[in-house]
């Protein structure tokens, strides 16, 4: 009797390269029911993560996903040499409407594990910045068909955080490094892997 696996929900972005492989993946993904959401985007890493995803993009297709096995089995297909990131949600901290719309994403990574009761903490002090609309932990995998150099070590701890707002991708990058300064300053040490400013809405 074989065993349910089970899927996660959650976000990937592949690199858009204006090749074949990333068309395909834009039109399998605007026509999906699996895909939630679907956005343009561009990805800037920070200084500590580039190490690790030296064969990053500058523009990424960002999909919100249903079910992660649907995602995998697509991007086995399309692997390319510019790497591709699948976070998976294990736990959603919140979601609710907030004004504006979904302009920003910024993923962080624990480099210590946390407790429950610290990560009640963490997303007490999330929920009061009112520009949040969603958060969640994750664990995060990658495909690319150069293998990296070093391996990513907190994959397992990642927090994925969805920011709407009408302002300047600047002004909400701003906001962002703010929150992450205030969760820092209580003592929980979490750091920028990756920002996506959304460019255009393609689902």
């Amino acid at each position: 009797m074989s065993k349910l696996k089970l899927t996660y929900s959650g976000y990937v972005c592949a690199p858009y390269l204006h090749n074949r492989d990333s068309l395909e993946l834009k039109e399998s993904w605007a026509n999906s029911k699996n895909i939630e959401k679907l956005f343009f985007v561009t990805g800037s890493f920070s200084n500590d993560s580039q190490s690790y995803f030296s064969t990053f993009a500058n523009h990424y297709l960002l999909a919100k996903f249903k079910d992660d096995t649907i995602i995998e089995k697509e991007l086995s297909n399309h692997i390319q040499e510019k790497t591709s990131f699948v976070f998976r949600i294990n736990d959603e901290l919140f979601e609710r409407d907030v004004l504006g719309h979904t302009n920003f994403i910024s993923i962080y990574y624990f480099e210590y594990g946390e407790d429950d009761k610290d990560l009640i903490e963490i997303a007490n002090l999330l929920v009061k910045r009112e520009k949040i609309e969603v958060a969640g932990l994750a664990s995060m995998t990658t495909t690319c068909s150069i293998p990296s150099k070093f391996t990513f070590p907190y994959s397992k701890n990642m927090i994925v955080i969805e920011v709407a707002s009408e302002k300047s991708h600047q002004s909400v990058k701003k906001y962002c490094d703010q929150t992450q300064r205030d969760v820092t300053r209580k003592g929980y040490r979490i750091s920028n892997l990756l920002s996506l400013s959304i460019l255009d809405k393609l689902k």
